[in-house]
């Protein structure tokens, strides 16, 4: 038997990517699949990818008001949660002496505050044995330059990790983080780099991987699932890393 089949999860950021990967691979272990994402066309491409009774809505992280409507949404049409994976962000680079109020702003308000937020608009919802992931960042650990304020966001979610599977443990709901290393996905071309340091990044960074190459947004929706699954019932508040050993050897 399929390992998600009569289970609904819902994806943040599952219009590309990592999380575009993650709720596809959801909907092949049988689950109903919920995307969310702040472009509609490629909410739209991604449905149609996916396929199935997947559900594509238009939801902007950063929006602590959409967060609550999109809970009430569901609650409207009777849905309830076995998984859920946060994992919409988004990732500027830029040294420390340029980083700008602006900048700040808008990296914690989507990858801190908007999760946290999306995370406790969706408790009401969650069936008992539910599995919150956390999509972190091996940035938490290593001290890249230009990532200060990308890599502190991370951190956070690291320690939600934590805190939450304390708070939520009475819900019989599971909290943990995966932590991805470079992985091969749109948004390296949304760093905010111009195209000569994004190359000297990408050769810079595939030096220090010890498997010698990027990851695969399959590879860590894997991860994903495994986290999400109830093979991983004994795994709470935990970081699963997955780096090609970037951040370990």
């Amino acid at each position: 038997m399929k390992r998600f089949a009569n289970k609904t999860v819902l994806v943040t950021g599952g219009n590309s990517g990592i999380g575009l990967a993650t709720a596809a691979a959801f909907a092949r272990e049988g689950a109903r699949v919920i995307i969310t994402g702040r472009d509609q066309a490629t909410l739209d491409q991604a449905r149609e990818q996916i396929g199935g009774a997947t559900l594509a809505l238009r939801i902007d992280q950063g929006d602590i008001g959409a967060a609550k409507e999109l809970a009430a949404q569901l609650a409207r049409q009777g849905i309830t949660l076995d998984a859920l994976f946060v994992n919409a962000a988004v990732a500027k680079f830029a040294p420390f002496d340029s980083i700008d109020a602006a900048l700040w702003d808008q990296t914690f308000d989507i990858n801190v505050k908007g999760a946290y937020f999306t995370i406790q608009a969706l408790t009401p919802l969650f069936n008992r044995g539910a599995a919150v992931v956390l999509n972190g960042s091996i940035n938490a650990h290593i001290g890249m330059p230009n990532s200060s304020v990308y890599a502190a966001s991370k951190a956070a979610l690291i320690s939600f990790a934590k805190t939450l599977s304390a708070e939520l443990l009475e819900r019989g709901v599971r909290v943990n983080v995966v932590s991805p290393g470079p992985v091969t996905t749109p948004i390296y071309g949304r760093l905010g780099l111009a195209p000569g340091q994004l190359d000297a990044m990408v050769a810079s960074v595939v030096g220090q991987i010890p498997l010698k190459r990027f990851g695969t947004p399959d590879e860590v929706a894997s991860a994903v699932l495994f986290l999400s699954a109830p093979e991983s019932a004994f795994v709470v508040g935990t970081e699963l890393i997955v780096d090609g050993g970037m951040s370990q050897l």
